[in-house]
């Protein structure tokens, strides 16, 4: 059966620069089953999944839901229900946990102050305290969008589910489903695909220990896709894999090509050259479209390291 994932992986369609982008993840826990448009089209009031779009419109936070692998018969749904914020810019990534019986205390959140990186007002509305538990695995599986994720996600969450990782939930949307089985990884919101479950248990634990695997990363959700591609190709080049090391601090230009400026907190700083491209040969993006398309994709073309005067000139 050929698949859209199946599709992008045996034309070698490159991963880097493709995760979603939010600065701050918000977390839902939602047994039951979910549609497309989860937010809307699941047991939690459609109402509400409104109100919470709205809310987080233009403020840098991506509203998920999220359930326990397994079966999703929802009995009434928990009295009390699993909420995590997790903010994912380097240098202010925290992850934070709460439980709520009512959701709807929700729409009290500053989503503004979420956005940019704050999170007291999770932590007085919602009586929020920092995670300390293990790093979480948000597999996605939501076939109502594309069959592959449920075909290849929820085994994979089952499987790292059943073998003891702990902090593993499935997710209702991470974008990119052609490379499923997708995933992100907080508190650090770097996301993979194609995606198998021992290489997962690795970057669990490089994360436990405030590292970021490279190899099948997507990118970090906190940067725009050019940003994505070029702190990946920075890490290739210099061997780099501590967690909160890199930033992406200048992008320049548009499509379809940007300079982006990528800095060390030790004071290096590199300008890496991205340019868009189109896959080819056209291809279905999605299981759900016969329409055939030619995926952006983000080449790094260039990149060179600068002397600290001429970075801190430019």
């Amino acid at each position: 059966m050929s698949t859209c994932s199946t599709v992008s992986q045996d034309l070698d369609e490159p991963i880097a620069g493709t995760a979603a982008t939010a600065t701050t993840w918000l977390l839902l826990e939602q047994p039951g089953p979910w549609g497309a448009k989860a937010l809307t089209q699941s047991h939690l009031d459609p109402a509400l999944g409104r109100a919470l779009e709205a809310a987080a419109q233009g403020t840098g936070v991506r509203i998920a839901l999220i359930r326990r692998p397994g079966r999703h018969a929802d009995c009434g749904g928990p009295a009390e229900r699993q909420v995590y914020v997790a903010h994912t810019v380097p240098g202010n990534a925290w992850l934070h946990a709460a439980t709520v019986s009512d959701p709807q205390h929700l729409l009290d959140l500053d989503f503004t102050a979420l956005g940019m990186g704050d999170h007291h007002t999770f932590d007085s509305v919602l009586q929020g305290q920092p995670h300390t538990g293990d790093p979480l695995a948000l597999v996605c599986t939501n076939g109502k969008r594309d069959r592959c994720c449920a075909l290849l996600g929820r085994p994979l969450a089952a499987e790292l589910a059943a073998s003891g990782v702990d902090g593993v939930w499935e997710v209702t949307h991470l974008g990119g489903h052609r490379f499923s089985p997708t995933l992100l990884v907080l508190p650090y919101g770097y996301a993979y695909g194609r995606a198998q479950a021992h290489a997962v248990k690795e970057v669990l634990h490089s994360v436990q220990e405030g590292r970021i695997v490279v190899e099948g990363c997507r990118g970090n959700s906190a940067w725009e896709r050019p940003g994505q591609a070029a702190e990946l190709a920075v890490r290739r080049a210099t061997g780099e894999a501590a967690a909160e090391a890199l930033s992406v601090v200048r992008t320049d230009g548009a499509a379809p090509r940007w300079e982006v400026t990528v800095t060390h907190v030790d004071g290096r700083h590199w300008r890496v050259s991205v340019a868009q491209g189109t896959s080819a040969p056209p291809r279905p993006e999605s299981c759900g479209t016969s329409v055939l398309g030619s995926p952006a994709r983000m080449d790094v073309v260039a990149l060179r390291e600068l002397r600290t005067t001429t970075a801190l000139a430019s």
